[in-house]
């Protein structure tokens, strides 16, 4: 039995790929990755930086004694200090020029920003995996009618498939904003202990050409183009709650379409997979609870939630910087991308083997559709002579004596019936069935689902081949 208390979103939830991104053993590589791209820059314009120290510091970016290390954080009590020593012993060549000018949130801050583009990219890729899954559902059930509601009052009928082209958008606009976030995530560079490089310019005598490649030279060589042009110690918080509102943006998104599944699974048209041999209760063994889709609306919460960590946190830094950011970042970026890769690993295995009912579905639409179709008849009856007015008040008359029978006697709508049995109508049976056909009621959904898929879905997942078919187990 474990008697320590062990985080859910590992445990239980996110993928083992994003548990490795914010995994110690990812940080602290990066951090020797980060001085080992110091080094080189710094030999490249001219300090009295050998090969063989660089070479050393490469043959040993992966081989950390942690022991050590946290023997020397209990020592210094500094996390940064602990790993500079623990790589020199490593080291004794290189150990002189480890971090040389750097203060610690050189490998913090830009460690962050390498991590979180890791992390993004990879939300960004099952962001796609769930675009095509969506996509797949809704062009199946393009032409499907169903009845639309508005304040979850029977509506205007659409077809199952363009409900689903309302949550596939919304994941194209989470999915649009996440790629304008990874293309303009910065790297904090070679800024020095308050952001003035003062450090830098004195190891190359006062050449701010020199200072000015290097923090060019060391973010290239870790991937990166765009750089914060200035900063204090560390970057401007305010992209670390951009790219968190991107993530909490998804939640949304995602808790929307959960609760939507819910409500469906309800009125028994739609169901989430269920397993042979899943339990929906522990006391009522016929239930089939909608659980994956409620642990999505669970774990939306805490992401748009956390959204209030990185706010505080910007606007409550003092000066070039103050530690307070620190405990706390460490928590909420982390899980704000590790609930986001449960979500979206939950929601791909929910729309991979939704279910739908379709018995269910014409059966709701027979229960509205004779009080939507009314007009239709009216209309078309006017077109052959009748007195509008006249045909109103005969509808009218009927509609009330079917809803009274529906609701206080739990009678089938028989509106249909008694306009069919008046001899006010033009119209044969044949022709008034014909009208009230549901699909003469979803307008162009079938084809703006056609549309919107081919013009802004199918271009991604083309262009994306090579990430689609992960395989999603869910641990529970």
């Amino acid at each position: 039995m474990k008697l320590e208390y062990e985080n859910p979103l590992i445990e239980r939830y996110s993928s083992k790929e994003i548990s490795k991104i914010f995994s110690p053993d990812n940080k602290f590589i990066t951090w020797r990755k980060l001085w080992v791209a110091l080094a080189e820059s710094e030999k490249e314009l001219g300090l009295n930086i050998t090969q063989e120290q660089i070479n050393e510091l490469k043959s040993n970016i992966n081989n950390i004694d942690y022991e050590k290390a946290n023997e020397m954080e209990k020592k210094f009590r500094h996390d940064v200090m602990a790993h500079v020593h623990t790589y020199g012993e490593q080291c004794p060549k290189a150990k002189g020029i480890i971090h040389l000018g750097a203060t610690s949130a050189f490998v913090g801050d830009n460690t962050d920003v390498v991590v979180m583009k890791e992390a993004s990219i990879l939300i960004k890729n099952k962001i796609i995996n769930l675009m095509d899954k969506m996509s797949q559902f809704a062009l199946e059930y393009k032409a499907l009618p169903t009845l639309g509601y508005t304040h979850f009052q029977p509506a205007q009928m659409t077809t199952v498939g363009k409900r689903a082209s309302l949550w596939l958008y919304d994941i194209h606009i989470d999915y649009t904003n996440l790629i304008f976030q990874i293309d303009k995530l910065k790297f904090r560079g070679v800024k020095g202990t308050t952001g003035t490089q003062a450090s830098f310019l004195n190891l190359f005598d006062n050449d701010n050409d020199k200072v000015k490649k290097l923090d060019k030279l060391v973010a290239k060589k870790m991937g990166f183009d765009n750089i914060h042009p200035v900063s204090g110690q560390t970057y401007s918080r305010k992209q670390d709650f951009d790219i968190l509102s991107v993530l909490s943006g998804i939640a949304q998104s995602l808790h929307k379409i959960s609760n939507d599944i819910r409500l469906l699974q309800h009125l028994k048209e739609i169901e989430e997979p269920f397993n042979k041999s899943q339990i929906g209760s522990s006391a009522m063994a016929y239930k089939r609870n909608p659980m994956r889709s409620e642990r999505i609306s669970s774990l939306a919460k805490y992401i748009m939630a956390n959204l209030m960590n990185p706010a505080l946190i910007h606007s409550t830094q003092w000066f070039e910087r103050t530690l307070d950011d620190s405990a706390n970042r460490r928590l909420s970026i982390a899980q704000a991308f590790m609930a986001c890769d449960a979500i979206l690993d939950i929601s791909i295995n929910v729309f991979d083997g939704l279910v739908v009912y379709e018995n269910v579905i014409k059966s709701n639409i027979d229960k509205e559709l004779p009080f939507m179709a009314t007009e239709n008849i009216l209309m078309e009856s006017v077109k052959r002579g009748r007195d509008r007015q006249e045909l109103h008040e005969e509808i009218r008359i009927l509609s009330m004596e079917a809803a009274k029978e529906v609701k206080e006697l739990g009678m089938k709508n028989e509106l249909i019936e008694k306009i069919k049995n008046s001899n006010k109508f033009p119209l044969s049976n044949k022709e008034i069935d014909e009208i009230i056909n549901p699909k003469n009621f979803i307008g162009r959904s079938e084809y703006q689902v056609e549309e919107f898929i081919s013009e802004y879905i199918n271009p991604i997942l083309n262009n994306n081949k090579d990430v689609l078919g992960v395989n999603i187990e869910l641990k529970v």
